[in-house]
């Protein structure tokens, strides 16, 4: 049986490799999609489902749950082959110039390579205090996947960035009380979100950093807290804390690759193209850094187009590549 031969295989099922795929399935490139979790849709579907994005054009607020949902329906209309639940643990060079995808099952061979990974293996900064191992998952927790969980409860969020002031703007209608603790009076925000905030019930308090953390016998947690640069302590009792102090990433799957991609701040570099410094293999979302790049949803959806025509064009130089939808050249 003769070995099958992708165009592409793309690494990485989040919203970015989504729209790639789909974006191949229009150009009808012969694809395969390999993504590590049991379900595509990355970080948003996985780590933040309820959380409203407003990065992505003409869906103001869609949740990270509905994002995935949708991307999924737009793969459909023109679908790849598509692996879940397999991580790639190599990707190697031929000397033909092909390349060969190696996961726990199998290996896939392709004329080149799309890496969509963002920035890799996400971990939740932990709240570090004595006694958070004590508490239940039902007393802290880093997400929220069901929002609904938090009806009529007394909630304390901590962080003071852009995640964190959307789970308590998220939670205020429907919780009996949201407080957010930060360490200073300033938010490190989008303006809006903090004027969002500013204009909500949610109860602000600053400047003041976590302490202590206790569970209760009536199942609440108490928290203690130390205004900055004062003696001064406040002492409050919730039914829940969420912890928002940012994540930390690891995209340590690639450097054992038999590949040799430049880099800057463990970021791939890429050219206009979205290609990378090896021949061949393509990098989009927010794994990757070139001049200018901001790290957003959104610019994943512009790269992705960018990467498969470029790559479709280099691998089919003879063939028109036509544009699609929006071109005015149809």
């Amino acid at each position: 049986m003769e070995e099958k031969i992708y165009d592409v295989v793309i690494v990485g099922g989040g919203p970015a490799g989504m729209f790639a795929a789909f974006y191949c399935g229009l150009h009808e490139l012969k694809a395969q999609l390999i993504e590590a979790l049991p379900t595509l849709g990355g970080q948003p579907a996985a780590l933040y489902p309820e959380k409203k994005i407003w990065d992505v054009a003409g869906k103001a607020g869609v949740t990270g749950r509905q994002l995935a949902v949708d991307l999924q329906s737009q793969m459909a209309v023109a679908p790849i082959d598509t692996v879940l639940g397999q991580t790639v643990t190599n990707v190697q060079k031929e000397a033909d110039g092909t390349f060969i995808v190696t996961t726990a099952t199998g290996t896939s061979r392709a004329k080149a390579i799309l890496i969509a990974l963002g920035k890799g293996a996400f971990t939740p900064r932990p709240l570090a205090l004595e006694g958070v191992d004590h508490l239940s998952k039902e007393q802290l927790d880093y997400f929220v996947t069901k929002k609904d969980e938090y009806a009529d409860k007394e909630v304390v969020v901590l962080g003071g960035g852009d995640s964190a002031i959307d789970m308590a703007l998220m939670l205020e209608p429907i919780a009996k009380q949201v407080s957010l603790v930060h360490r200073r009076d300033q938010f490190r925000a989008l303006p809006k979100t903090v004027s969002d905030l500013k204009a909500s019930k949610v109860q602000l308090l600053t400047p003041y950093l976590p302490k202590a953390i206790s569970g209760q016998a009536n199942g609440k947690v108490e928290i203690t807290l130390k205004k900055m640069k004062s003696e001064a302590e406040l002492t409050i009792t919730t039914d829940k804390v969420l912890v928002n102090y940012g994540f930390t990433s690891n995209n340590a799957a690639l450097q054992d690759w038999d590949l040799d991609l430049a880099s800057d701040h463990n970021l791939i570099t890429v050219d206009s193209t979205m290609q990378t410094s090896v021949e061949g293999v393509y990098a989009i979302g927010d794994g990757v850094t070139y001049p200018g790049k901001v790290a957003l949803i959104a610019n994943g959806f512009g790269e992705a187009p960018v990467a498969v025509t470029s790559l479709a064009k280099a691998l089919y130089p003879k063939k028109r590549m036509a544009m699609h939808s929006s071109s005015m050249k149809l």
